[in-house]
């Protein structure tokens, strides 16, 4: 039409300061320019490099972080660069649903509700999707689970690497992570008493559902996670999260 430009140009909008920086930082980490696990120059310096003001950086910065792209692990000073991958999912949600519960406006119940939806589908998804890899780690699980004794400390570590190896099974990341985020901060075991009984059920039905798995019996896997679920639910029903104190026990071989 005439008056109209045929130039392949557009109006890009403005960007603030904070918006800039932010960019920039973003596409360095996902590009790679900023390796994983590289440290940040300081807000000094950053603000040299920019041109812009500490205030500034820091609420790039802040932003970045709160998307999971930078850290400050530990009492290490400075920020750090971490992964971008599904694992960065993770992170985000476990942080979220770690606010959350300190709050302590989550029940048991809608832990276990919330478990149900994940983990039951992970369940048939990894005996569809799973690798040899993928067995080898459940089998590894199992044989320390078999090895310990249920008032071993490192029980509801081995019972929550074992739900999210079946949740990486499953060949879904973000599955997985919602899984990982879950284990990681709410403990679903913390909620249950462990006891002798429970010690040698949950390892029996973790033995049942690697074989579902291994076998590629999807029906029978959400058949086995479901079983599983409710067990431990209707456990720390019947005995509350408290109770005797433990008595050593060698978990079933």
């Amino acid at each position: 039409m005439p008056g109209q430009s045929s130039l392949p140009f557009s109006a890009v909008p403005v960007q603030r300061p904070r918006q800039q920086v932010e960019a920039q930082l973003k596409r360095a980490i996902l590009d790679g320019s900023l390796a994983e696990g590289s440290r940040l120059p300081s807000e000094h310096t950053l603000s040299q490099t920019f041109g812009v003001s500490r205030a500034t950086i820091r609420e790039a910065l802040r932003s970045l972080t709160e998307g999971g792209l930078l850290a400050k692990p530990g009492t290490t000073s400075g920020l750090y660069v971490q992964s971008v991958d599904h694992r960065a999912l993770a992170r985000v949600v476990s942080d979220r649903l770690s606010n959350i519960l300190d709050l302590g406006s989550v029940t048991p119940e809608e832990v276990h509700a919330f478990r149900d939806l994940l983990e039951v589908p992970s369940a048939r998804m990894a005996a569809l999707h799973r690798s040899d890899t993928n067995l080898a780690s459940l089998r590894g699980i199992i044989d320390e689970e078999r090895a310990t004794t249920f008032d071993d400390p490192a029980v509801t570590e081995l019972n929550a690497r074992f739900h999210c190896e079946v949740a990486d099974a499953s060949g879904n990341r973000v599955l997985s992570s919602f899984v990982s985020a879950l284990h990681r901060t709410a403990h679903p075991l913390a909620f249950v008493h462990t006891d002798e009984e429970l010690g040698r059920t949950a390892v029996a039905h973790h033995i049942a559902l690697f074989k579902t798995i291994e076998q590629q019996d999807p029906t029978a896997a959400m058949r086995v996670m479901h079983d599983h679920l409710e067990y431990l639910h209707e456990h720390a029903s019947a005995t509350g999260a408290t109770g005797a104190a433990p008595v050593a026990v060698t978990l079933p071989r």
